[in-house]
């Protein structure tokens, strides 16, 4: 005997919403683990992720679903890796193509510096250049390409940031140069500078740009007049910025007053233009 389609239809409601609940209450859940507990097939359950991302309740991932992150909060990797990808690309790049042989540069964990990672990854015949991070993604995607070493700092794990973080990591900031450092950033505004949403993440921040020659921060358009928890580098520290559109008048004529330079990725390999064309090195 077939079921009634109507009654079907709100047993397939009931399961959805079952899911929805388990991926927010625990941040993230496996398809094999919503199949048993739901008692239906991986199949289906790959059905219902669909379902309820296309409904904005989750966001599926390789094996599973993870929470959608309430804004002003810090999201897990895989999530924040999906926003504005074509635009961290272009930064990644703008911020790659600035890097020298034979320097040291440092990268933390954010996924735009995955970007630049990737960037640096494609550039071919490196000599000696040096990558220190705590981005546990981007150390895999620079593990193993010839003429590129990497260093990372002791610390402990943080899966939502796939970063290695805490003060373990200080003593290896203190013994080295690092000529480049390039931050990416939950916000900044003049006031606040570059933030981040956690003190963790923020702490190990800190000592990256404090402890080099020049700091750029890498952030896309919508970091732009946000400030985030806690401040991990002031605007009077940076040397630049990279990003993918201009700031507000407001800020732009802050960055200028503060020698801050601001490169637009849209177009970076154009020359020089006047103030507030895009494409511009401003």
């Amino acid at each position: 005997m077939q079921p009634r389609s109507g009654r079907s239809q709100i047993f397939a409601r009931e399961r959805r919403d079952l899911i929805a609940r388990m991926v927010a209450e625990h941040g993230r859940a496996r398809v094999v683990d919503l199949a048993r507990r739901t008692h239906v097939s991986g199949v289906t359950i790959r059905k219902d992720l669909e379902l309820l991302e296309a409904e904005g309740r989750i966001l599926r991932t390789h094996g599973g679903a993870l929470a959608v992150v309430a804004v002003g909060t810090e999201g897990a990797f895989e999530v924040r890796e999906r926003y504005q990808r074509a635009e961290k690309d272009r930064i990644g790049a703008a911020a790659a193509a600035t890097v020298l042989d034979g320097e040291s540069v440092a990268l933390d964990a954010s996924t735009t510096a995955l970007s630049i990672a990737r960037h640096l990854r494609s550039r071919p015949r490196w000599a000696h250049l040096t990558v220190i991070t705590n981005g546990l993604r981007i150390a895999a995607e620079l593990a193993g390409v010839p003429g590129i070493t990497v260093v990372m700092p002791g610390g402990f794990v943080r899966w939502e940031a796939m970063s290695v973080v805490g003060p373990l990591g200080e003593g290896l900031f203190s013994r080295v140069n690092i000529q480049r450092a390039f931050m990416g950033a939950a916000g900044f505004t003049i006031e606040a500078g570059l933030s981040d949403a956690t003190q963790e993440e923020a702490d190990i921040k800190r000592l990256m740009s404090t402890h080099a020659r020049l700091v750029m921060g890498v952030i896309d358009h919508t970091k732009w007049e946000r400030a985030a928890f806690a401040t991990f580098c002031p605007t009077n520290r940076l040397t630049g910025i990279i990003s993918d559109a201009p700031p507000s008048r407001e800020t732009l004529d802050g960055l200028a007053r503060l020698g801050v330079t601001l490169t637009i990725a849209e177009d970076v390999a154009a020359a020089a233009s006047p103030v507030g064309r895009s494409g511009a090195r401003l």
